[in-house]
C-alpha cells in the first residue's frame, strides 16, 4: 500500500504554482501599478478605497496581481494620506498641489513603501517609483520623483542608506596588491 498523503497531484501542483506566482515580485509590481491607478482616481474623485478597489477588480483581470499588497497599499495610503502628503510636501521644491496627479500618486506609493515596508530595499522602492512614473507620467517627471524619493530614503532609512554608501565606498577604494604567501610565489 502506498501513502497518498505525501504525493502531489497535478491539480495541487498547479494551485501551488498559482499561489507562488501571486506572491512573486511581478505580482507585487502589478499591484503597485493598480494602486497608482486607484490613487489617481481617488485624487480626482475622492471616492473611498473600497469603491475604487471594487471597480478595479470588476474591470480588470487581477488573477496575476498580489491582491493583499494591492489592498494594503490602496487602503492604508488613502487612510494615511494627510500625513503622507504633509511629509512629501515638506520635501518638495514646489507646493504639492502643483504636482501632476500621477506624480502625486507615485510619490504616495513610494513614501508609504519607504516608511512601512522595510523589507523592500530602499533602492528598489526608488526604482519602482521611477518606473511607475515612467509608465504613467510625463517624460521628465521621473527626475523629480528620483530627487524626492532620495530625500525620503535619507530621512526614513538613513542607516540603510549610510550602510550602502559605506559599502560602495569600500568597493571603489583601490585594493592593496596581494602579498606572496609561499616561497615559490616570492
Amino acid at each position: 500500500m502506498t501513502d497518498n498523503s505525501t504525493q502531489t497531484t497535478p491539480q495541487q501542483a498547479s494551485q501551488d504554482n498559482a499561489v507562488n506566482y501571486k506572491t512573486s515580485l511581478t505580482a507585487i509590481r502589478k499591484a503597485r501599478r493598480f494602486v497608482v491607478q486607484g490613487l489617481y482616481e481617488w485624487l480626482l474623485t475622492g471616492n473611498p478605497s473600497h469603491e475604487i478597489e471594487a471597480h478595479t477588480r470588476s474591470e480588470n483581470a487581477m488573477h496575476t496581481v498580489h491582491l493583499g499588497y494591492y489592498h494594503e497599499l490602496l487602503s492604508k495610503i488613502i487612510e494615511q494620506s494627510d500625513d503622507l502628503i504633509a511629509y512629501i510636501d515638506s520635501l518638495l521644491d514646489r507646493p504639492w498641489t502643483r504636482l501632476d496627479k500621477v506624480e502625486q500618486a507615485v510619490l504616495l506609493v513610494g513614501a508609504y513603501e519607504m516608511k512601512q515596508h522595510l523589507e523592500v530595499p530602499y533602492k528598489v522602492v526608488i526604482d519602482e517609483a521611477i518606473q511607475l512614473n515612467t509608465h504613467f507620467g510625463s517624460s521628465d517627471g521621473y527626475k523629480m520623483i528620483h530627487v524626492v524619493m532620495d530625500k525620503i530614503a535619507k530621512d526614513a532609512r538613513m542607516p540603510e542608506v549610510e550602510a550602502d554608501a559605506k559599502k560602495a565606498k569600500t568597493e571603489d577604494a583601490p585594493q592593496p596588491p596581494l602579498q606572496a604567501t609561499t616561497e615559490e610565489e616570492k
